[in-house]
């Protein structure tokens, strides 16, 4: 049974667990949510047990200090994609945040809506401070989901991420707390 789960009016964020396996495994598959993911596609579904078995296990801890949530769509359960929310030192109250969404669900605002329910999760329940997310110069659909949701682009990494393509640019955005009000 888990612990933490976010719901907004069209979707659940849930932590995974291992029944989402092949799930994850056909998401982490797909050559369009690979393209600017450094994760690379597993060579089969046990490596992508071998990923997932530590979120899981984080997951489960008393103090969860990486979360990794399954995006599921509320209308019919079907499972959509991930989202992570890795937390810094308790002292500067920061985390990052990640996601991948399954490329049949692309476009409908799914991202935009778990990346707002998990700020506010950020802000309301974590008390956090500041919210941080980085993503490839390129991913021009991951920038529009960040500056929808408010977040500031305030740097530009060169060449930090390995991807298939080559060595990518990366931006760096970030929100605080101030800044949204932790409106749902």
């Amino acid at each position: 049974m888990n612990r933490t789960e976010i719901s907004t009016d069209r979707l659940k964020l849930r932590l995974i667990e291992l029944t989402d396996l092949e799930s994850i495994h056909n998401l982490h598959s797909l050559p369009e949510t690979d393209e600017y993911n450094a994760l690379g596609i597993p060579e089969n579904i046990e490596e992508t047990k071998s990923i997932i078995e530590p979120w899981i296990t984080n997951n489960q801890l008393p103090e969860i200090k990486n979360y990794t949530f399954a995006i599921d769509l509320i209308s019919n359960g079907d499972f959509i994609g991930l989202f992570g929310l890795k937390l810094g030192s308790t002292k500067y109250k920061r985390a990052e945040v990640w996601y991948k969404i399954h490329s049949n669900y692309w476009k409908k605002g799914y991202a935009s809506e778990s990346l707002k329910a998990v700020i506010n999760f950020g802000f309301k329940t974590l008390k956090l401070h500041r919210i941080e997310a980085g993503c490839a110069i390129n991913n021009i659909g991951s920038i529009k989901v960040l500056e929808k949701v408010g977040m500031i682009r305030e740097g530009h990494r060169r060449q930090v991420l390995p991807l298939k393509s080559g060595w990518s640019d990366n931006y760096e955005y970030a929100i605080l707390e101030s800044e949204v009000g932790c409106k749902q």
